[in-house]
């Protein structure tokens, strides 16, 4: 990781951080694992050699991963919101984090097996939220809300039938 960032996203892990960020990796583009720091004594939630920061990036996002032990606890007050271009790279991320064992949520969201909150959101989705006809909005938003995973063929029929 770059010692000039100025501002790193910080997330606190259980114990899961170095395998979170090998499975984020793997998984998008842009990612990777930069370096594994190693506890150089006992703490109160591991010991010494234990993993305790691991630096990473998610999505050209850069992230620092402290295993901190059970006390903190992940909200979908912080989660990574992923523009998607079609049906199957959103299906390619959705399957994989919660096919990791993770958990479907609603309107596009979904957890990793780590806690971590993801919003899989089609670009046509956040297009259709925004555009100038308010229509669309709502049909799109109306469409969004019925389902967990996105489905653009879906929500595209819903901005088509739109009154």
């Amino acid at each position: 990781m770059n010692a000039r960032s100025k501002n790193t996203v910080c997330l606190m892990f259980d114990r899961g951080a170095e395998e979170a960020a090998q499975f984020y990796a793997e998984t998008f583009p842009d990612s990777s694992v930069e370096k594994v720091v190693h506890a150089p004594s006992d703490y109160p939630s591991g010991q010494k050699g234990d993993v305790l920061v691991v630096e990473f990036t998610v999505i050209g996002v850069r992230c620092i991963g402290i295993n901190g032990g059970p006390h903190f606890q992940q909200s979908e007050a912080f989660s990574f919101q992923v523009s998607t271009e079609d049906q199957a790279e959103t299906d390619r991320y959705w399957d994989a984090i919660v096919g990791n064992g993770g958990l479907e949520s609603d309107c596009g969201w979904c957890k990793d097996r780590w806690g971590i909150s993801w919003q899989i959101t089609p670009r046509v989705l956040m297009d259709a939220l925004g555009h100038a006809d308010p229509a669309v909005a709502q049909a799109a938003f109306g469409a969004m809300m019925t389902m967990q995973k996105i489905d653009i063929a879906t929500l595209e029929a819903a901005i088509q039938g739109r009154a």
